[in-house]
């Protein structure tokens, strides 16, 4: 018994709470990546006395959040110690960049519609030309506190400054960057922290390059999660046979923020299992298996918050409309098992700034501790659930 963690890439991480009980595993899984910029390796353009960044888009954000605003970097740079290669952390507390809009007198056009290019609108602006090139591997080095030749390679980002806030006369909303998905981080994480007297095992995952596909080594289609699980068994001298009907009785919460209706546009969702905020979570189904929920796995989860006097909601798209989709149906090819796919609703996904309903992270964090709290006995297909 006891509490663990393993990493992945620095970037993916999986804990789990071992009891002495019944041998199965209940999962939560949320990811760590966000839609933005990631820059190239050699980042610096030189253009009519401007020194730009030469980036690139990670994942499908809306490009037009990004203008006119402060902007930072933050990622991890590989440094030459002289005894060896090491990983260092990096984030420039600062409001060092900015993408400038053309002004609406060279682009008149704008607010009826602008295909942004991110080899032309998307860069972010660096020096007015003060600086050289010379002095941007100056300045990394400088917050990592080495030499600019010790740099060997970086994975650098940008990020939105503007800071996480409480909207309304009411307090209803937050607003923040990145609720996409470190909302369900947070909510998962605490659920799994102070969930009590849990008679089976218990897993939180975080992976990262949802965005982009989760095909990475620490991605949810890598195999992070089934070595770990398949870890766990070995180091509790179980059988591959009690392995195999250990994931046959386990279940896995994907954990992913949904959408909720939109105030200027509700004809865009569905006309019954459309999410509102501050109402609880979301169970999210898709006929086309973008998500995992079926009949059973929902039917467990319902019962779970019932049982616990939880509020949650349905989502599904308009049937007229694709969706995007998240990360419980990928690490499903990975390794197998019951599922269902959950999110707190918000506004304005992918935007640089995006909003959500307060009330909602409470609701969100007693559901998923409500789910690690209670047995899942899984027989066939049946089901009981115990306290």
């Amino acid at each position: 018994a006891g509490k663990y963690y393993t990493k992945r890439n620095s970037s993916s991480l999986i804990a789990f709470d071992i009891a002495n009980g019944d041998y199965h595993f209940q999962i939560s899984a949320a990811h760590s990546d966000s839609p933005t910029f990631k820059l190239k390796d050699r980042p610096i353009i030189e253009s009519n006395g401007y020194l730009k960044l030469n980036v690139e888009a990670y994942g499908g954000m809306i490009d037009a959040t990004w203008l006119d605003k402060p902007l930072t970097l933050a990622g991890r740079v590989m440094v030459d110690t002289g005894c060896g290669i090491e990983t260092r952390l990096l984030f420039i507390d600062k409001d060092l960049l900015i993408i400038p809009n053309v002004p609406i007198h060279f682009n008149r056009e704008i607010n009826k519609g602008f295909a942004f290019n991110n080899q032309v609108d998307m860069l972010p602006v660096f020096s007015a030309g003060n600086l050289s090139e010379a002095d941007f591997d100056k300045m990394l080095a400088k917050e990592l506190g080495v030499k600019p030749e010790a740099i060997l390679a970086k994975d650098l980002y940008l990020v939105n400054r503007q800071k996480a806030t409480v909207i309304g006369y009411d307090n209803e909303l937050i607003s923040s960057g990145r609720l996409d998905d470190l909302e369900c981080v947070y909510t998962s994480l605490l659920g799994f922290i102070e969930a009590m007297n849990n008679d089976h095992i218990n897993v939180f995952a975080v992976f990262d390059n949802e965005e982009v596909g989760s095909v990475t080594k620490q991605g949810a289609m890598s195999t992070f999660l089934v070595s770990t699980l398949n870890r766990i068994n070995k180091a509790l001298g179980k059988s591959d046979e009690d392995y195999y009907r250990a994931i046959a009785k386990s279940m896995l919460i994907s954990c992913d923020n949904a959408h909720a209706i939109h105030p200027n546009h509700p004809e865009l969702f569905d006309v019954k299992n459309r999410p509102v905020l501050n109402k609880g979570i979301a169970i999210k189904e898709s006929a086309n298996q973008k998500y995992t929920t079926d009949a059973f796995s929902r039917a467990v989860l319902k019962k779970i918050l019932d049982k616990n006097n939880i509020p949650y909601q349905t989502f599904a798209n308009r049937s007229d409309i694709i969706g995007g989709s998240t990360l419980g149906n990928l690490s499903n090819t990975a390794v197998s098992m019951n599922a269902v796919d959950i999110g707190l609703p918000q506004l304005a996904m992918h935007s640089a700034y995006e909003t959500a309903g307060a009330k909602d992270v409470e609701y969100a964090i007693e559901a998923l501790r409500a789910f690690f709290e209670t047995n899942i006995d899984i027989k066939d297909d049946k089901v009981s659930l115990e306290v």
